[in-house]
């Protein structure tokens, strides 16, 4: 399988990549916001933590620039949180926009926006944009805003915000400069948690792109780093691909492993995490040690690494942190419980239809599973392996055991809500899971789950 070793090649596992780096995989994605952006569309990309929203904004910026055109990316968790006043958060606002579009020596912002004290912080932004950025930039202008879901961090309605975005796009039909001005949010969130308000929103107006996962035809710059450390660098991102799933994170952290690995790929060790291997006998072990390190198979190889170096004993390898996000975001939210509950019907039945509720939403942004056709399944084979049957009932059993005094009346109304969310009506399932998850109290709770039926 190996042969010699490439090293004029470099993978980069977690964070942005460069705006020309070679190993930047372009998506279908890239052609869609490029050419959405140039045709005037406003635009927005939500999705799952690393999946290369980040990498896509300074790639298309890159492409744009290149063209003459004026772009600028605001990072919102530069310009700050929770404390901020409304006053503070709009100004940081203007003052990125003002230093990106290098205004410092053509207008005094401080005094400028200290002129306009009688109006509201979204009417200096809007001022802002209309009498500075389209007055002092000739060229066709683009912002690119980046976590855009801080912004439910903050103390006060933002709603003024996306209203004003939205009256960007319709002033072109009054004011022909407001066509020289376009923009595009990133972000971990769904439209509706930024704004509810269907009259003011901007995103009935704008173009949702779907950003994917890798597709084996899009990989040839990936390809590149397996060239000459394995015989047959397609064959081999294929059975990367079978694992990730086309997840990128994991998809540069697996062609990194068989590249540091391509002498000798580690034999996978007994995985209580619920992996394929389970043997604790010393004898078993060194037999599928040797079987691993001399067999040609590459899958065989490929699962190897997979469970030794990312499935097996997961919190140590997950660095830069990946996994740990993911149990995070569903293990440490108000609604975990629900949330868990959800993904176990899909660990045990393989998918559900996506009804679209905000569990099904919270489980997508989460990355753990996708959607394929209206069905929801889970993302790849490295999530189904390390949060597996044995993850989700330790993680139950910790919410289980902080909510053990709850009143079992208001417990089985909160768990009667949780199961109508989800369109579950089988009290055969309800009974199993009360009886998996509060073993001592089981009876007692589902006799108060019947009378509240």
């Amino acid at each position: 399988m190996m042969t010699n070793i490439n090293n004029q090649f470099s993978y980069q596992v977690g964070g942005s990549l460069a705006k020309n780096s070679p190993i930047y995989v372009e998506r279908k994605a890239d052609i869609e916001l490029y050419n959405s952006l140039k045709n005037g569309q406003f635009c927005y990309v939500f999705n799952s933590r690393q999946m290369g929203k980040s990498s896509l904004r300074l790639r298309v910026k890159y492409l744009l620039e290149k063209e003459g055109y004026k772009c600028a990316s605001l990072d919102l968790t530069m310009i700050g949180g929770e404390n901020l006043t409304p006053a503070q958060w709009y100004l940081g606002l203007a003052s990125e926009l003002w230093r990106s579009f290098r205004l410092i020596n053509k207008v005094n912002l401080k005094t400028w926006w200290r002129d306009l004290e009688n109006l509201s912080p979204v009417q200096k932004l809007s001022r802002f944009i209309e009498d500075i950025l389209l007055q002092y930039i000739p060229e066709k202008i683009f912002i690119f805003v980046d976590e855009i879901d801080t912004v439910k961090s903050l103390n006060f309605s933002t709603d003024d915000f996306f209203a004003l975005l939205r009256f960007c796009y319709n002033q072109r039909g009054d004011d022909p400069l407001y066509c020289r001005l376009n923009w595009a949010l990133f972000g971990v969130t769904t439209p509706s948690d930024l704004i509810t308000d269907k009259v003011r929103t901007p995103f009935n107006i704008g173009k949702a792109i779907e950003l994917k996962g890798f597709q084996i035809e899009e990989l040839s710059p990936l390809a590149q780093g397996l060239e000459g450390n394995v015989d047959n660098p397609q064959a081999t991102l294929k059975e990367i691909l079978a694992w990730t799933g086309g997840q990128p994170f994991l998809t540069q952290k697996l062609c990194k492993l068989v590249v540091d690995n391509s002498n000798l790929l580690p034999s996978p060790k007994p995985n209580h995490q619920g992996g394929n291997i389970q043997s604790q006998s010393p004898f078993l072990s060194q037999l599928i040690t040797e079987v691993l390190t001399n067999h040609s198979d590459l899958k065989i190889k490929i699962s190897a690494l997979v469970q030794s170096q990312i499935i097996n004993n997961w919190q140590f390898h997950d660095h830069p942190e990946h996994l740990k996000t993911i149990s995070d975001r569903l293990t440490k939210q108000t609604n975990s419980y629900s949330l868990l509950l959800l993904y176990q019907q899909i660990l045990e039945k393989g998918s559900l239809v996506n009804n679209n509720s905000q569990e099904v939403m919270e489980l997508l942004l989460s990355g753990i599973v996708s959607e394929q056709q209206e069905q929801i399944t889970i993302s790849n084979p490295i999530y189904a392996a390390v949060f597996n049957q044995n993850w989700l009932n330790s993680e139950i059993a910790k919410l289980s055991d902080t909510t053990h005094n709850i009143n079992q009346e208001t417990f089985c109304q909160i768990f009667i809500d949780m199961m109508q969310k989800m369109n579950v009506n089988n009290l055969e399932f309800l009974a199993n899971t009360i009886a998996t998850n509060y073993p001592e109290k089981g009876k007692i709770l589902l006799n108060s789950l019947q009378k509240c039926l």
